[in-house]
């Protein structure tokens, strides 16, 4: 049997240049919205395919599975936390919160929501990378703080990695914005990969 699996992985090398041993990679799940599902780009564009061809230059061995869904709030996350638990990630990216700022949702209920994320992630060992996003000046700044404030306090209560606000390195890069001023570019999904995985690297691990 070692022999005809030996036969079989080498067969998989020639043709497709990657060995059936990559399925037993450790799972990175991008958990979150439409930033993470890649709206309105092309196929390879969105940030979770950016951040598997950094990993892989890199020499981390991680399979990076995009769950992002557009348009999902925190409350969709909390009901779709069984697909990702499932799944068994090494580590989790936890990118939701804009759609419920953007519809003026209660801020105790989006807290509340990503407070039950985290501590689902935390009770099943899994690391957890949380990623924030702000608001428009238009939200007025007593709810803008309010709102970003929660990705700080739960960063510090569940004791995880966070990059408060993933748009940092991108904000004053042209053409990284998509013309709804929402979503990034190809080009802006590479600096978002860039900026996780300053972030991700005390989490990762280079099995082999």
């Amino acid at each position: 049997m070692d022999v005809r699996r030996t036969f079989i992985v080498s067969l998989c090398v020639l043709f497709f240049g990657t060995p059936l041993v990559a399925a037993d990679r450790p799972i990175l799940a991008c958990f979150g919205d439409s930033i993470t599902a890649g709206y309105g780009l092309g196929v390879g564009e969105s940030y979770p395919d950016a951040l598997q061809r950094a990993l892989d230059k890199l020499g981390y061995h991680y399979n990076v599975e995009n769950m992002g869904t557009s348009g999902a709030t925190t409350k969709d996350a909390v009901a779709r936390l069984h697909s990702v638990v499932s799944l068994q990630p090494s580590i989790v990216i936890v990118e939701f919160g804009g759609n419920d700022g953007l519809r003026g949702l209660p801020l105790n209920q989006t807290r509340q929501n990503l407070d039950s994320v985290l501590a689902t992630f935390e009770s099943a060992h899994i690391r957890v990378l949380l990623a924030g996003i702000t608001l428009p000046p238009n939200y007025g700044p007593e709810y803008i703080h309010q709102f970003d404030q929660i990705f700080i306090d739960l960063a510090a209560k569940h004791h995880v990695v966070a990059v408060p606000m993933i748009y940092k390195d991108l904000v004053r890069e042209p053409g990284t914005i998509q013309a709804d001023g929402i979503h990034p570019t190809a080009k802006g999904s590479e600096i978002i990969a860039r900026t996780l995985l300053a972030a991700l690297k005390p989490l990762l691990r280079k099995s082999r």
